[in-house]
Order: C-alpha cells, then sequence, then structure tokens
C-alpha cells in the first residue's frame, strides 16, 4: 500500500467514526479466548494451574528430549544452569543454585516452563506436558518419588527445601551483613560521597552462567576472569593493546568478530588466509583504504577513508598477528 493509500483509508476510517467515539474506530475489544492466551500466571497458592496431570515417568521422556540438551541428562547443567544438586548449599561457602536448593514453591517451576521452555519453542507445552516435566525435575532433586503424579491439586502442596529460604531480614546483598530493605529517606544530612554497601555474592554469575565474558568480545573488549585476576601471562605490547584498541574505536567489531564471522570474516579468519603470504600487509591496507566485496561473500566493505593511515597500519598489523583479545587496558 502507497502513502497515498494509506492515508486514504486512515480519512475513510476518521469519517466513520461517529462524533464523540472515544477509539477512533480503530482496535476491539479482546476476545477471551485471546485473553486467555496470555492469562497463564501461576500464583505460589496455585491459582492460574490449568487442569491437567503429568507423572515423573512421562517426564522423563520429554525431558530427555526437549531439556536435557541444554541442562544436562541428569540435571546437572550443560550449555545452561544446572537444575538437580546443590539442596541446603545457599548457606556454605560454594552455593549451588538450582530448583532444588533456590525455590520455595514448585509452582513457580510449572510456571516457568509453562511460558518459556522449551528455549527453542516457547509456550509449546501442553499442560499435561508442563506438569509431566515439572514432576520429573523435582524428582531428580529427591523431592518427589519416582511414581508421583502432579496436577493442578497436588503440585501446590509440593514442600521446597528452601521453602522459608526467602525472608528480608538475612542480609543478603549486604557487606555488613544488615539487611539493606528497610532504610529511610534521607531528607537532611544527606551523605555526599557515594559507599558502596552491598554487593553479590562472590563468583555469582560464573556459578549461574560460566565464564560469559567470550559472549561479549565481538563487542567490547572484556578481560576474562583469569585476565582480570593477573592470571593471563605476559602482558601484550603495545602495538597489540593499541590494535584492539583501534577497533574498538572505529567500529570494526560491529562486523567483524574475533572468532566468529559477523557480516566480514572473523579476523583469526584473515590472519590464517594471509598468514605467511608476502605483500599481505601491503594488499590488505589497499583494501582497507578503498573497500571492496568478493574475497569474503557478497556482502561489501565499504572504504574506510576516514581512519587516519597509521591506524589502519596499526589495525592491519594487529590482524595479521592474529587479532588478539588481550589487554585493553
Amino acid at each position: 500500500m502507497s502513502r497515498s493509500e494509506l492515508a486514504a483509508a486512515l480519512l475513510a476510517l476518521t469519517a466513520a467514526v461517529p462524533a464523540g467515539a472515544a477509539n477512533y474506530g480503530l482496535g476491539r475489544a479482546a476476545t477471551p479466548a485471546e485473553i486467555a492466551e496470555w492469562d497463564i500466571d501461576v500464583r505460589p497458592d496455585g491459582q492460574g494451574l490449568p487442569r491437567g496431570s503429568g507423572s515423573v515417568a512421562d517426564g522423563q521422556m520429554l525431558y530427555d528430549d526437549k531439556c536435557a540438551v541444554c541442562h544436562g541428562t541428569f540435571g546437572e547443567g550443560g550449555q545452561y544452569m544446572a537444575l538437580a544438586g546443590g539442596v541446603g548449599s545457599l548457606k556454605t561457602d560454594t552455593p549451588m543454585r538450582t530448583v532444588g536448593s533456590k525455590l520455595n514453591y514448585a509452582t513457580t517451576l510449572y510456571d516457568y516452563i509453562y511460558r518459556a521452555m522449551p528455549f527453542t519453542a516457547p509456550k509449546s507445552l501442553t499442560p499435561d506436558q508442563t506438569y509431566a516435566i515439572t514432576a520429573y525435575v523435582l524428582h531428580l532433586n529427591d523431592i518427589l518419588p519416582a511414581d508421583a503424579v502432579l496436577d493442578q491439586d497436588s503440585l501446590p502442596k509440593v514442600q521446597m527445601p528452601n521453602r522459608d529460604g526467602y525472608t528480608r531480614d538475612h542480609g543478603m546483598g549486604s557487606v555488613t551483613g544488615k539487611p539493606d530493605v528497610r532504610n529511610t529517606l534521607c531528607m537532611k544530612d544527606c551523605e555526599k560521597t557515594v559507599e558502596i554497601t552491598s554487593q553479590l555474592p562472590p563468583n555469582f554469575t560464573a556459578q549461574m552462567y560460566g565464564d560469559v565474558s567470550k559472549d561479549f568480545r565481538r563487542y567490547a573488549g572484556y578481560a576474562s576472569a583469569a585476565e582480570a585476576a593477573g592470571d593471563s601471562g605476559a602482558k601484550k605490547d603495545a602495538a597489540t593493546s593499541a590494535g584492539f584498541k583501534l577497533a574498538q574505536q572505529h567500529g570494526c567489531l560491529a562486523c567483524h568478530g574475533i572468532a566468529n564471522r559477523i557480516v566480514g570474516p572473523a579476523f583469526h579468519d584473515v590472519a590464517a588466509k594471509y598468514k605467511g603470504q608476502a605483500g599481505a600487509a601491503a594488499a590488505l591496507l589497499d583494501k582497507l583504504a578503498k573497500g571492496g566485496a568478493g574475497n569474503w561473500g557478497p556482502v561489501p566493505m565499504p572504504p574506510q577513508t576516514g581512519v587516519a593511515e597509521a591506524d589502519r597500519q596499526a589495525l592491519i598489523d594487529w590482524v595479521l598477528h592474529g587479532a588478539p583479545e588481550a589487554a585493553t587496558q
């Protein structure tokens, strides 16, 4: 539809609106069936649970088919967080946060699976399938026996090991151990400096998701945990560090990943292709200045005429040396 046709259609709709109409003739009230598609939240007391049932045995087959690839065959974790184990560990120096150790209501597990899982096809499970997978995950945590069957009546009655573990008086998140959720609003004699008074538990992100720094390196120079701790070995030389900073500064990492192709080739692949070739640096400098397409696919790289020649030289040297992701300090 052209702009003129769209404008005409809108004018026709407006003309057809009775005087004083509130909705201007646009939209309509949602039907009960449409509302039901989104009204799927489940409360701790079980309100919102649909009718249906599922057994541990049925859940095992469904889990193996739809869940194990991400969470491990026995819920031990894989690409994503572990679902089983760690019960009673939250108060120790090595807490393990799983369904069994941290959830205080079993209905929360049903609610999350039904609305968000499996990752590749959320909301594709039926209520019976969701009850079954919920039962099996609870069984993996030794909360339900192998012959258990869950439904809308029995699920809210499941007692989770951490049922009473959520409290406002534990001081979690405070470096002093005092609860930080009952502060009063300061109206006079206010602090003039900012002081850190709360923090996540040590290694919280690593415990939940592993080393996430590698997932962001295509966008910015995040150091790994080992690098941040000073365990990465000898420091990179000034040229290497400058090359990486220049790649960030000039937006190279928007189109080129370090090890992964984005729009253009990965820098590691470029270094491998030109390794040991005489005249490689000159050829790449020319390509950087003039742009072009064809060597790595049909997507063209625009000429980088706005990048100073010295910067282009440093970037090419950095790429040909393997595009180290190292120190940005």
